[in-house]
């Protein structure tokens, strides 16, 4: 008798993983998520788990330090329970833009947080979209990592922008991701050659490649404060593009980035479901994906044990 499928939520993001439960058709696992009267966090698993196969769903977004803790919680819970393997699912990886020694005497955090979940009791990872692919390296148990390109790039065909159209690379380290985007919609690539001030702020230099006339879409893993997409958008409307679309993955959009992202050129920013936004976040331009489907066919084939690689090849 196959082991049964269970799917736990933090409090980070209920909907998505609702969503995940509707696609798989099973029903969400349940979970006491409190907070004791001191602000700790209070966890209580309500049904048996012995011998399951457990995932949990769970973001470390804002506020990072909860939801990392919770999930942290929440997967030791599910270890002393006797779970057969517990699977944390983060959507979104927090912590990832710290993974390395960018300035004397800096933690690598995103290395810190892979033991954690690894301590904690995890036997392996799932998320979308990595800032920094060598990340999973810094794990010891198996991690598999989606990504969310296939999704944008049905969206990208949808919006009919015709054979005019080109795909740019926000910086030298994301072309990779775009030369997949390109592949797969058969267009031209271009790269935003910027030169970085500060950790908060981005000067973009100038456009490699042609952009002049065509219908130009950004691609990245992640927008917080938007300073840097603005400066792309910019930069590749003076260089003579049509209209500007950006598909990024988690929209973390702190800080002014809203503000920035309503007076900026952008005709429409496509981000995934990965982070929950907030009414306040919501605007005119802002259309939002939904990865559920992807990450529910990854765990379903995690626990009937077959390949994942088909979802991005």
């Amino acid at each position: 008798m196959k082991n049964h499928l269970l799917i736990f939520s933090g409090n980070a993001n209920r909907k998505l993983t609702a969503d995940i439960c509707k696609f798989l058709k099973v029903k969400l696992a349940d979970a006491s998520i409190d907070r004791f009267s001191d602000g700790e966090i209070r966890i209580k698993i309500n049904e048996n788990v012995r011998g399951h196969d457990v995932f949990v769903v769970q973001p470390t977004c804002l506020p990072s330090n909860e939801n990392l803790m919770e999930l942290l919680i929440l997967i030791d819970a599910l270890k002393r329970a006797s779970a057969q393997r517990i699977t944390a699912v983060l959507p979104y990886f927090g912590y990832a833009r710290q993974d390395r020694k960018d300035q004397p005497r800096v933690p690598i955090t995103a290395k810190l947080v892979a033991n954690l979940l690894t301590i904690a009791g995890a036997d392996r990872v799932l998320t979308i979209d990595l800032h920094a692919g060598q990340i999973q390296g810094f794990f010891d148990i198996p991690l598999d990592h989606l990504f969310a390109f296939t999704i944008f790039t049905e969206y990208i065909k949808k919006l009919k922008l015709d054979s005019n159209l080109v795909i740019v690379s926000p910086d030298v380290g994301g072309i990779k991701t775009a030369r997949a985007y390109a592949k797969r919609l058969k267009c031209s690539l271009a790269i935003v050659d910027k030169r970085r001030v500060n950790d908060k702020q981005a000067e973009v230099m100038h456009i490699m490649g042609d952009v002049k006339g065509k219908h130009a879409v950004i691609t990245d893993d992640m927008v917080a404060t938007a300073g840097s997409l603005v400066e792309a958008v910019d930069a590749i409307k003076k260089a003579g593009a049509k209209d500007v679309y950006a598909t990024i993955t988690h929209p973390v959009l702190c800080g002014p980035a809203i503000e920035r992202l309503k007076k900026s050129r952008l005709k429409e920013l496509v981000v995934t479901d990965t982070i929950p936004l907030t009414k306040e976040k919501m605007m005119g331009k802002l259309k939002v994906l939904s990865v559920a489907s992807l990450l529910g066919e990854a765990i379903k084939r995690i626990h009937e044990e077959e390949s994942i690689s088909v979802l991005f090849s």
